[in-house]
């Protein structure tokens, strides 16, 4: 019995395959122009796989152990072979691994290569999430006929470039990937991992930034000291952003997110544009974070049904294009487009005593609260993380929002249901004490028993903040029914440490501040100045 087989059908659950014998071919040589050779390995069924679709993943995470086991292996054993390819310098592939910059050149080689293959199949798919979506985003553009399909899960076409916005910088998702992918190669124990991640929660305390990576590899990492230096529209990044060209895209897509997945707009950005140019594409949004058993299991069914059946020159299951997770009613359910058609934006005002309604707020003095990034920086609660040992997702809020450095505003108890699916934003007026500031905002539903569990966030910096300014916010997307006997909240503060940078209030580059200084914050809610959060409301 191969127990890894059924350990993944379980995990994943799947139905049971038709084989379980497989064989895995290794070190085949991708010869590339430049005189690179890139390795790749190939899984095929016992029984003989030539001429089966051909799934091709492009990992920059290696092609032994859990992650390309549990990538390649349910398609193997489902009608596909399946080559894994280390991308470049990375795993014994030659050349050196520049992250990102290389994926569209180095794809359409490695495309090029494998159509010349006896043994390929004569339809082709891309497959993968992450990093593993990116290489596919990257050449889709531009792949020859005979790739049939792509299955890019929890990622997008301007990989990290989400993150790095001067507005809203994310600093443990591109820090942690950064001394991730620094240290790939080396073999690490269990214990000495769980010790890393507590370092590198540590490291992100480190002032500078520039020295927070160095604190963990004793080196710098080339990612991270970019990700400091350059901003998400700076010439730079030029290169990595292949968003322009998702409209040009003519293979069949079917992507696979979460609401809580950090990579989650440009996906829906992504999609949309697939939509607006007429491409046959689906997507399907589940409540997950980046890492989780959910997208893969989904990814897996979607490669299975609708890509395997493009390879074959098949049509797929007729399936609605949109497939959400509507949270809180804790159901999937199907809709036209993203986003979908009979949502009205409605706004909740801020009002006085911590209260929230559709009315214009009256006349009422500011609420105000002190933020300390030094001493004890507003804390990151679930939501939206990827990093290993941290909690993400949907979490009880009650310890954050006691905090004297959040502000809530609560709807009196729902007399009906609530569903909100669609984009969401906030403008807060705001003011501090010092000219550069922070703005975050959460919702969250509060239950019969209190419990207050968040949906959906976001932040802004602002840098004019110490005169009155309107501070648009534009939270993660979401599909979530705020059910009878259930109250809206919205919390406002000033970070969500480490998930977003510490906003040290002197406006010094990111990279190299090291004076963090207390900012006193006012929240103004009056016919002057109506702050509120705007939510697609079912009409």
């Amino acid at each position: 019995m191969n127990l890894t087989s059924h350990v993944l059908q379980r995990l994943l659950h799947l139905p049971p395959p038709p084989t379980r014998d497989l064989t895995v071919t290794r070190d085949l040589r991708v010869p590339l122009r430049d005189g690179a050779v890139l390795l790749a390995d190939r899984w095929t069924p016992k029984s003989g796989g030539d001429g089966l679709p051909t799934a091709l993943l492009r990992c920059p995470y290696g092609r032994t152990g859990m992650i390309a086991t549990q990538l390649a292996r349910p398609l193997a054993e489902r009608g596909f072979q399946v080559v894994v390819q280390s991308t470049r310098g990375t795993f014994g592939s030659g050349g050196d691994f520049d992250p990102l910059r290389r994926e569209r050149e180095d794809g359409l080689e490695t495309l090029d290569w494998l159509l010349e293959q006896p043994w390929c199949g004569e339809g082709v798919v891309l497959y993968g999430g992450s990093y593993l979506g990116f290489t596919q985003w990257a050449v889709a553009d531009a792949v020859p006929p005979r790739v049939r399909a792509m299955i890019p899960s929890v990622s997008e076409s301007a990989f990290t470039l989400e993150q790095l916005r001067t507005e809203s910088f994310s600093l443990e998702a591109p820090f942690g990937w950064g001394v991730q992918v620094a240290g790939n190669e080396r073999p690490t124990p269990r214990w000495r991992q769980l010790l890393g991640m507590r370092g590198l929660r540590q490291a992100l305390n480190t002032l500078p930034l520039s020295e927070a990576d160095s604190a963990v590899l004793g080196h710098p990492s080339a990612y991270f000291q970019n990700v400091l230096a350059h901003d998400a529209d700076a010439e730079f990044w030029q290169p990595v952003d292949h968003s322009h060209r998702v409209k040009d895209i003519t293979v069949p897509v079917s992507t696979v997110g979460g609401w809580y997945d950090i990579f989650l707009p440009g996906q829906l950005r992504d999609f949309r544009t697939l939509q607006e140019a007429g491409r046959e594409a689906r997507l399907t949004v589940g409540p997950w974070a980046h890492i989780s058993l959910g997208i893969g299991a989904t990814a897996t069914v979607e490669a299975v049904d609708f890509a395997l059946a493009h390879a074959r020159g098949e049509r797929p299951q007729t399936r609605p294009p949109v497939r959400l997770f509507v949270m809180g009613e804790e159901k999937w359910r199907d809709f036209p487009s993203w986003p979908p058609p009979g949502y009205t934006p409605r706004r909740l005002h801020l009002h006085p005593s911590g209260t929230l309604s559709p009315t214009t707020p009256p006349p009422s003095p500011p609420d105000t609260y002190r933020y300390d990034p030094a001493a004890d920086p507003t804390p990151a609660v679930g939501g939206v993380r990827m990093a290993m040992g941290v909690k993400s997702g949907r979490v009880d809020n009650t310890r954050l929002e006691a905090r004297p450095d959040v502000l809530t505003y609560t709807i009196p108890v729902l007399d009906k249901d609530v569903e909100v699916v669609g984009e969401v934003s906030a403008e807060i007026f705001f003011r501090s004490d010092r000219p550069h500031a922070d703005v975050f905002v959460r919702l969250c539903d509060v239950d019969e028993k209190g419990r207050s569990t968040n949906v959906c966030d976001g932040l802004t910096g602002l840098t004019s903040a110490d005169t009155t300014a309107r501070a648009e916010v534009h939270l993660w997307p979401t599909a979530h029914r705020f059910k009878r006997g259930h109250r809206i909240r919205v919390q406002i503060s000033s970070g969500a440490f480490p998930r977003y940078n510490r906003n040290p209030g002197t406006g010094e580059p990111r990279g190299t501040a090291v004076e963090l200084r207390v900012a006193n914050q006012t929240v103004l809610h009056d016919p002057e100045h109506p702050s509120a959060i705007v939510l697609p409301v079912r009409e």
